[in-house]
């Protein structure tokens, strides 16, 4: 006989039903290796396949919600009221701009941005609250990172050999939006290239996320008694990635991951990562001549750099804005090329389209999900739990610093990651409080007993 607190999974059932991490790891999938610019064909609004999968998992979260015997997790959890916060100021500003007057165009792209917003805090929520263990969540994670090498190797195809790998993912169903279909730029003479994503600027920071992650995995390998080498592929191939962006704002967002993991690590730690970043970067100097001089050259060169001066020229027209709807803004979405100006800055974006409120929900999110990730490892005495708080932490640091170089709530492979990132904090920090409270023997079992409340149910193997 095993038991379920509240409805939740059997801790040793010999057939795992589904959950919010099977859930959040189709959204993954389909969200990496679709490309981002193919649309769903014959829908009102311009929808990919992962946008449909994480409106399911908002109406999926909802009804669990309703009832005591799904296994979503109730009771208090910062993550999910700074993702409420964020929806709430949202709602406010949709409700604020489309109540006034708005052009045609923009009242659509304001609907599509709502739409977008509730599919975002839906698979959040779902990853909060529907992770029923310890061990969904690491499956998630690392789903996460065999997703990022796969798109890493797509990348990879295209820097060295300049072959698309995306045309062969072209399904009948999908169609381009109008961002266009070039996933292959240019700076210094080299191809800064976008794998499946929209931008090299949002592949090169989904790198910078997700690197962490596989690094984590790849160490902790052998005292969890897994292959090791699979993880450290991932790894470099992730790496590689993130260099086949030839992207400063990755560069910054990698920085800021690091400061906060160096801080958090011993310093034996330090120096294993030290030496293994120096003969891969070694490596890159050796087999792809100029690359590294082209990512150092993206800072020696800040002053006559026309892409800062373009990001910087239109900061007038950004406060005059502002001025205009300071505390909630013109309208979720309705600040757009070629209509407008392009803010390459989401804080400066956020202000003109949902004003003060908007800006410090969204900021909220992150700085929540980064508390709640360093809370939860403190709580922990698991080796293995702890560093995976420290990373789930630091990794979302990009997203806070990537905000500032791009707008990133325009690419949605990489919100939509930074999302999850968010949920898996707070199922981490949900987690490290059931252990707290559970008996010692119970440390594989369920996340959720200590915040689940309802009829304890007997299952029979």
């Amino acid at each position: 006989m095993a038991r379920l607190a509240g409805g939740g999974a059997p801790a040793q059932a010999g057939l795992r039903r589904a959950d919010g991490a099977t859930v959040a790891a189709i959204f993954t999938a389909v969200l990496l290796i679709v490309p981002a610019r193919l649309v769903i064909k014959g829908l009102p609004l311009s929808l990919t396949p992962a946008n449909v999968v994480s409106l399911v998992a908002a109406v999926l979260w909802l009804c669990a919600q309703l009832t005591l015997t799904l296994g979503a997790a109730k009771g208090r959890n910062p993550v999910r009221t700074a993702l409420f916060a964020y929806f709430t100021s949202i709602l406010a500003t949709f409700g604020y701009s489309t109540w006034g007057y708005l052009d045609s165009d923009e009242l659509s792209l304001s609907d599509h941005a709502f739409v977008l917003v509730i599919a975002l805090v839906g698979i959040a929520l779902v990853v909060c609250d529907g992770v029923t263990d310890r061990r969904r969540l690491d499956f998630l994670m690392q789903t996460l990172v065999v997703g990022g090498a796969v798109i890493a190797v797509i990348g990879a195809f295209q820097f060295l050999l300049s072959i698309d790998l995306t045309r062969y993912l072209e399904l009948p169903i999908l169609r381009y939006s109008s961002e266009g279909d070039s996933f292959v730029l240019e700076r210094a003479d080299l191809r800064r290239v976008a794998a499946t994503t929209g931008h090299p600027i949002e592949f090169g920071v989904l790198c910078a996320m997700l690197l962490p992650l596989a690094a984590h995995y790849a160490v902790q390998a052998r005292r969890r008694g897994e292959p090791v080498l699979r993880w450290w592929a991932c790894t470099g191939l992730i790496g590689l990635g993130l260099m086949f962006s030839v992207s400063r704002s990755a560069m910054l967002s990698l920085a800021a991951v690091g400061t906060v993991l160096f801080a958090g690590w011993t310093w034996r730690r330090r120096l294993y990562t030290l030496a293994v970043a120096a003969g891969f970067l070694l490596l890159i100097r050796i087999t792809v001549p100029g690359l590294l001089g082209a990512i150092t050259g993206l800072f020696s060169n800040l002053g006559h750099d026309e892409s800062i001066q373009y990001r910087t020229h239109d900061y007038a027209v950004a406060a005059q804005e502002i001025g205009r709807h300071f505390w909630l803004g013109r309208g979720v979405g309705t600040w757009y090329a070629p209509k407008h100006q392009v803010f390459d800055n989401q804080y400066i974006l956020s202000m003109v389209e949902t004003g003060l409120l908007g800006t410090l929900t969204f900021a909220g999110v992150f700085a929540t999900a980064f508390y709640a990730a360093l809370r939860a490892r403190h709580l922990s005495i698991d080796p293995d739990d702890r560093d995976l708080g420290l990373t789930i932490a630091a990794v979302l640091v990009a997203p806070l610093v990537g905000s500032f170089t791009f707008d990133l709530l325009s690419f949605h492979t990489a919100t939509g990651v930074s999302f999850v990132l968010v949920g898996a904090a707070g199922a981490l920090l949900r987690a490290a409080r059931a252990d707290r409270l559970a008996p010692a023997p119970s440390r594989a079992g369920q996340l959720a007993p200590a915040q689940a409340s309802g009829p304890t149910i007997e299952v029979t193997r």
